[in-house]
């Protein structure tokens, strides 16, 4: 950015007791932290973010319909075009080529984690999928497109910029084809997972296809399935599932509240020559559990489970730091009804991708319900989201799934 540019922008100036966490690395400029501003500063064009001593913090889109003033998408004065996308998408791709090397679909841009807040990319073989969640990169979509075009030559680049946030910031939702062609299949491709085959539905399926998150921990957590009985809850397209029946499972149940979703996990079944030991059924997993599970409440677990694996991978419970209870709650339901259906020495498997629910709650909850089902849980792996969804430990948002494996202990050996 020129002098000259640098010296027209407006400026925004924080109060003395939020710089601090702005000047540490978060880009997040709430309103409540504005001081004062330039006036009439046009929403979406890039500003300058002061502390009080008139030290520069770094630039960024302005919103003033939106609780977030300004998202700092640089710490030095630079110009937000197409150029500059390059550079963050290069240096995010790197990360991924470093701690992914044999991945061919992944996230590619994962917003603050790689410090273009509001932009997710994510890469399905040689599709493209982004979503965009603030105004200013909104009006900049055209330079994003033209980026991606640069760094990676898509055969497609479609847009899923369908998320709540949106209307925090404004905008309506948003998607479609945005560059290349889809061909004859339109949305659907298929993509490897850890050299698995999954079908995805990138028009009309969740998020943007697939959860992506949980990649690494496919392959973790199926290092217990060898000759197991096994039953993946919430399983959606058979992530956790079929790397199990991979492993040697002797059987996998997998059970979702979506008929697309069990359908389309059966085809992948088939693709991957797993269909003679999978099976998947179309069910609310907490009446399932709790019809399957014993009904006395004071009952000693069962000593022959029907399962020795259980993955309970359920959709965030919260969203919002008030409904934290109601959602620990509902963990230590599903958990007490789980541990009633797994076989002494099995294994549980578990992930909470609620951001409000912290590692500590998340395990005091399951000790409460194992507690109360009478059983000795061994702790013997953790989990966290896959490397493409870095965390900065400076932006607590960045790091939102967490999981364990547990054992039951066997107490009759």
């Amino acid at each position: 950015m020129s002098p000259a540019a640098e010296a027209s922008l407006a400026t925004v100036t924080l109060r003395a007791r939020d710089a601090r966490r702005v000047q540490a690395g978060h880009p997040w400029v709430f309103d409540s932290a504005v001081e004062s501003e330039s006036p009439s500063i046009a929403d979406g064009s890039i500003v300058r973010v002061e502390d009080a001593t008139h030290r520069l913090l770094g630039v960024g889109p302005y919103n003033s319909k939106s609780r977030i003033r300004v998202r700092l998408l640089a710490r030095e004065p630079v110009a937000i075009d197409t150029a500059y996308f390059e550079r963050r998408i290069r240096a995010a791709l790197s990360v991924r080529e470093r701690f992914m090397p044999t991945a061919t679909s992944y996230r590619v841009v994962n917003s603050e984690s790689d410090l273009v807040s509001g932009l997710i990319v994510d890469r399905y073989e040689d599709v493209l999928v982004l979503q965009i969640a603030s105004l200013g990169l909104d009006q900049r979509k055209s330079a994003i497109v033209a980026a991606l075009e640069k760094v990676f030559s898509p055969r497609a680049i479609l847009e899923r910029s369908d998320g709540p946030s949106r209307r925090f910031e404004g905008l309506e939702v948003a998607n479609g084809l945005l560059a290349g062609t889809l061909g004859e299949k339109a949305g659907r491709v298929e993509v490897r997972l850890n050299g698995l085959r999954f079908e995805v539905d990138l028009e009309g399926g969740h998020k943007t296809g697939l959860y992506l998150d949980q990649q690494t921990n496919y392959e973790a957590v199926s290092r217990f399935a060898k000759n197991a009985r096994v039953l993946d809850c919430f399983s959606f397209l058979g992530g956790f599932g079929l790397h199990a029946a991979r492993a040697g499972a002797r059987h996998v149940q997998m059970l979702d509240q979506s008929e697309d979703a069990v359908a389309a996990s059966l085809r992948n079944a088939r693709a991957n020559d797993l269909a003679a030991r999978c099976e998947a059924q179309v069910a609310n997993v907490f009446d399932w559990l709790k019809a399957k599970s014993r009904k006395d409440p004071h009952a000693k677990a069962s000593e022959t489970g029907a399962y020795d694996l259980i993955v309970l991978d359920p959709p965030s419970f919260t969203r919002s730091r008030s409904s934290v209870p109601d959602a620990l709650r509902g963990y230590k339901e599903i958990h007490l009804r789980a541990l009633r259906l797994l076989a002494p020495g099995g294994v549980l498997a578990t992930f909470c991708c609620s951001h409000h629910v912290d590692s500590k709650a998340f395990q005091e909850v399951i000790q409460a319900a194992a507690f109360d089902a009478r059983v000795l849980l061994r702790r013997v792996a953790s989990y966290s989201q896959s490397p493409d969804h870095p965390v900065i430990p400076a932006i607590p948002e960045t790091e939102y799934l967490k999981g364990f494996a547990f054992e039951r202990v066997d107490e009759s050996r």
